[in-house]
């Protein structure tokens, strides 16, 4: 019970409906109220998100949805209320939601590239700014940043999301910096090749799935519930030294 007692907001948390393949949210949504906290989820995707969090409490825990377009401010500010009135705190942010755009640099229009930076940078950004005031309240909190090896190597494609991405890593040791002496303490993940619904169309494409696993020491995709694992690493107190931090999982990828 790691997170027991904590009140965690996710976005990007509606794909964790059992029997399906999940996204980064609702694996940590699923892994974190078995380790004791009360959890929020935040999507765009009412159905899948209302479903995810009506199974999770069904099997006993406590566990609601909400709407939020993370580019909204009043989306943000709806969801941080729904969060306090229900549970009645907020210890644990993570700023998941994300989409993809492939592309070089001359492919890539001004309307994806701004698209790519309002749902990752400006999204991690009104997270982290709507969280910190309910962490100061309680003492501290963890925010963690969805990032991607991409927002560290660059590729043959995809500028918009490695920019965007990017921008998360960097606005993360800054806030991290800002707020460590309030004990909230904030911190990137960095997912490599994993299996999510968000990818799940590239990778069934044998010829891209080849090149990837090419890619990777391990020889395989990752897991969504291995990057879950560690984000629950990162809200517990397990890692109360760790801010600014960049946790890489990603199968040896980036090692190379």
């Amino acid at each position: 019970m790691r997170l027991e007692g904590k009140v965690a907001l996710i976005t990007g948390g509606a794909h964790g409906v059992e029997g399906e393949l999940m996204g980064f949210g609702g694996a940590s949504a699923r892994l974190f109220v078995q380790e004791g906290a009360k959890v929020v989820l935040g999507d765009i995707a009412v159905e899948d998100g209302g479903k995810t969090a009506s199974q999770l409490r069904d099997a006993g825990h406590d566990a609601l949805f909400v709407k939020l377009d993370v580019t909204n401010e009043q989306d943000w500010q709806n969801a941080i209320e729904t969060t306090i009135s229900n549970f009645g705190r907020l210890d644990i942010m993570v700023n998941n939601a994300g989409t993809g755009a492939p592309g070089d640099v001359e492919e890539t229009t001004e309307d994806i590239w701004q698209s790519q930076m309002d749902v990752h940078a400006k999204g991690v950004f009104l997270g982290t700014k709507y969280a910190i005031p309910e962490m100061r309240k309680v003492g501290g909190g963890s925010i963690i940043n969805i990032s991607s090896i991409y927002g560290i190597v660059g590729s043959v494609g995809s500028t918009a999301y490695h920019a965007a991405k990017g921008a998360i890593r960097i606005f993360t040791k800054s806030a991290a910096v800002q707020y460590a002496s309030e004990n909230i303490r904030v911190n990137s993940v960095h997912p490599g090749f994993i299996a999510t619904p968000l990818t799940r169309r590239g990778f069934d494409d044998p010829e891209r799935q080849e090149f990837m696993l090419s890619r990777i020491p391990m020889g395989r995709i990752g897991d969504p519930y291995e990057i879950a694992k560690g984000i629950v690493y990162l809200a517990s107190d397990e890692s109360s030294y760790m801010t600014g931090s960049e946790l890489v999982i990603d199968g040896g990828m980036t090692a190379q």
